[in-house]
């Protein structure tokens, strides 16, 4: 027995593949399991970033104090007024997924914003293609695509030495799980 299961059915991400399409901006209203707040002391050009740049949207603001973005379900970015943020950015970052088709074009749309802002896109060994960003309240996010599954790629074999295999590769029954 494992305690992997495919759950997939739970998130607004797509499952891996050339046609995965990206899920519409999520609009209701529900109990956030997390989010980032991120303070600025520029809330005006942090919107415009955040939206402009990496596809958020005005959920809702109290002006002048807070103003909560939004791409898809479970995507939660409370920007919070202060006097000062910091001089760099931290070694910790937020990841956001995003589907393969996305990622180019949510580099450009960053650095049509702030042309210094984006490094990569960069595939990873686990899998993903990535674009990390540093917003202008210094943030490090880091935009994230899985990309299609091959069982021959190097990258399967990195997964695989540390104990991930595919559904159905020497996992047993995860019919249980489901």
């Amino acid at each position: 027995m494992s305690d992997y299961y495919d759950a997939f059915e739970m998130s607004p991400v797509p499952a891996p593949g050339p046609d995965a399409v990206p899920p519409e901006p999520f609009r209701g209203i529900y109990g956030m399991p997390a989010f980032a707040t991120i303070p600025t002391n520029d809330l005006a050009a942090s919107v415009d970033f955040w939206t402009r740049g990496l596809g958020f949207f005005e959920l809702f603001s109290i002006p002048g104090r807070l103003v909560h973005l939004r791409r898809w379900a479970f995507q939660d970015v409370l920007l919070v007024s202060a006097e000062r943020v910091p001089a760099e950015p931290p070694a910790m970052s937020v990841s956001f997924s995003c589907v393969l088709s996305q990622i180019d074009s949510l580099a450009e749309a960053c650095r049509a914003v702030s042309p210094d802002a984006v490094d990569g896109p960069r595939d990873t060994p686990w899998n993903t293609r990535d674009v990390e960003v540093i917003t202008p309240e210094n943030a490090r996010i880091v935009l994230t695509a899985a990309k299609p599954f091959d069982p021959a790629s190097q990258e399967a074999r990195n997964l695989e030495a540390v104990g991930i295999t595919p559904p159905g590769v020497g996992r047993g029954d995860n019919g249980a799980h489901a």
